[in-house]
């Protein structure tokens, strides 16, 4: 090896672990500093309280839970969607020429800006339904529904053809094939795609200030979802940039970034535990 090239790869080389330490010094100060200021911030009242004007107490407990009705309402409307597009693009779709064209369109609406889905939410459902969480979560149903199923359908084609095979050989129907091998040979990457939605639920504020509102009523499940309601990351924006309170903001901010972690947590948990499942 002549000088020139040990130069050029001691270069590469060096700049490469400039990358990942600025890289990782970026995020760990993103998330100290988040930390560090919301942290103090977080208190049972705060948490456990409704905002009210008379007393100028600010509460977060009806935004956590506007939070909670909106993954809750947008997860039971989009698995079985994406889960039953998934199984038919994969098993029973014999046109490989329109399982590309959805595929195609699927990665395409998964790059599509929130703020659109916002303006196509607001337009189709906030007119029909109202402003309310309903709306809001119709909307984040289209911005998940390309990763459950694109998640689910990767993990479908990893579940070998012979177990297919092997049951079709013992008589069982097309159906039962996938009810009872395909599908809990694959079951991590419907649980991995959940997860990944509710992730994307939690950071979402451009597509919900459009449809969804920003209240702070505290209501039950049934109520919230036919009302308006802000999500935690609706609060942050209002709370931060209508009320200037950016104590509350840092605070909302701590807890999303701690769920976020979590949330990651359990994508790897999740992994590794069905990982281990079928080495068994």
């Amino acid at each position: 090896m002549n000088k020139k090239r040990k130069i050029y790869i001691g270069f590469m080389r060096g700049a490469m672990y400039v990358c990942t330490v600025l890289t990782a010094a970026l995020v760990l100060f993103l998330f100290g500093y988040v930390l560090m200021n919301g942290i103090p911030n977080i208190t049972w009242e705060l948490l456990s309280t409704k905002p009210s004007y008379l007393t100028e107490r600010i509460g977060i407990l009806p935004d956590i839970l506007n939070t909670v009705y909106i993954v809750l309402a947008t997860l039971i409307i989009v698995l079985p969607l994406g889960v039953g597009a998934a199984i038919y693009l994969t098993e029973y779709a014999k046109n490989k020429k329109l399982v590309a064209m959805i595929e195609y369109a699927a990665e395409t609406l998964s790059g599509i800006p929130s703020i659109i889905y916002g303006l196509v939410g607001m337009l189709l459902f906030s007119n029909n339904f109202g402003t309310s969480l309903l709306a809001g979560a119709l909307t984040l149903v289209i911005m998940n529904l390309p990763t459950v199923m694109r998640t689910t359908q990767e993990s479908l084609k990893t579940v070998p053809q012979s177990y297919r095979e092997g049951a079709f050989g013992l008589g069982a129907g097309k159906w039962r094939v996938i009810r009872t091998v395909v599908l809990p040979g694959c079951v991590d990457g419907v649980i991995t795609g959940c997860i990944l939605s509710v992730g994307r639920i939690l950071g979402e504020s451009a597509a919900l200030l459009f449809t969804a509102g920003f209240a702070h009523a505290l209501n039950g499940i049934f109520t919230g979802l036919t009302s308006p309601g802000a999500t935690l990351t609706v609060a942050l924006y209002v709370y931060a940039k209508e009320e200037g309170e950016f104590g509350v903001a840092f605070a909302i901010a701590a807890i999303l970034m701690i769920l976020t972690l979590l949330i990651n947590l359990s994508v790897t948990l999740v992994g590794k535990y069905f990982a281990k499942r079928r080495n068994k």
